[in-house]
């Protein structure tokens, strides 16, 4: 109880607002909890889903893979590029698909290429996970990968209800990240999955810009979820790597994570 006080006043102590919406790498598809087995379709986008902002254009993703029940599944031969159309413009994005066979966990992960920001003359990388389940039953969720950058969830993240909490841990490398800054958006803006559309936005941006929390010493943070949807949650800068091709590289971690409403 002492630990969740803590994280939960640390976390509220440093929400801070920043610009209307962030980039976010989208690993997509509309349901966390899978019902029937088969080819599961998903999008990879690189995208501003708060507000359906600018569309940047994705290249073919250094990885993208699935884990089940600890075994590792690539899915990289599953990609084929499409344009996904945003309110602002177009950009290159990759449908794929998931093999659901079995009851657990599916943890996807995309390790995209870098991306280069002109605005800021940056190179921003973010390695982005999404959990699926099917049937209920719980398999790899926990698990730390190891990756250059990541977040731990301490909550099933595809089993979080609106109104509760989801507490992550930032890591680099296996290590906790103190201190790391974490962009939190939601999607309100969902991409048609039959289609190069996308919804309108069901809600506006906060006024005062992009919610941002620090990690406490230990690289946790808590935030409290208001509202059902997908909820995106990226660790700024924290992967090892800070350079590509004579530039700076931000190396982001991306979990986005699934709240439904108590009916």
């Amino acid at each position: 109880m002492k630990l969740y006080t803590t994280l939960m006043a640390a976390t509220a102590a440093t929400l801070l607002p920043l610009s209307a919406s962030a980039h976010f790498q989208l690993i997509y598809t509309p349901e966390a909890v899978v019902e029937s087995t088969g080819e599961l379709p998903v999008k990879l986008i690189f995208w501003h889903p708060l507000d359906n902002g600018h569309v940047m254009d994705m290249a073919t993703p250094r990885e993208f893979y699935m884990v089940h029940n600890g075994e590792r599944t690539d899915l990289l031969d599953t990609l084929s590029a499409v344009d996904f159309q945003g309110a602002e413009n177009s950009g290159a994005a990759f449908r794929g698909s998931v093999p659901i066979r079995r009851s657990g966990d599916y943890v996807l992960v995309t390790v995209p290429e870098p991306y280069h920001e002109e605005s800021e003359d940056i190179y921003i990388q973010q390695i982005t996970r999404v959990f699926l389940n099917r049937n209920g039953l719980p398999t790899d969720w926990p698990d730390v990968m190891g990756l250059p950058a990541e977040i731990q969830p301490l909550n099933r993240p595809y089993n979080v209800l609106a109104g509760s909490t989801f507490t992550g841990r930032v890591l680099s490398e296996g290590e906790p990240v103190a201190g790391a800054e974490i962009e939190i958006e939601y999607m309100a803006s969902e991409p048609d999955m039959d289609s190069a559309a996308t919804t309108e936005p069901t809600v506006t941006p906060p006024a005062g810009g992009t919610l941002v929390a620090l990690s406490d010493a230990n690289g946790y943070f808590t935030f409290g979820i208001p509202r059902a949807g997908w909820w995106g949650f990226a660790a700024l800068g924290v992967g090892p790597e800070t350079e590509h091709d004579g530039k700076e590289l931000s190396q982001d971690a991306v979990i986005w994570i699934h709240a439904t409403e108590l009916e």
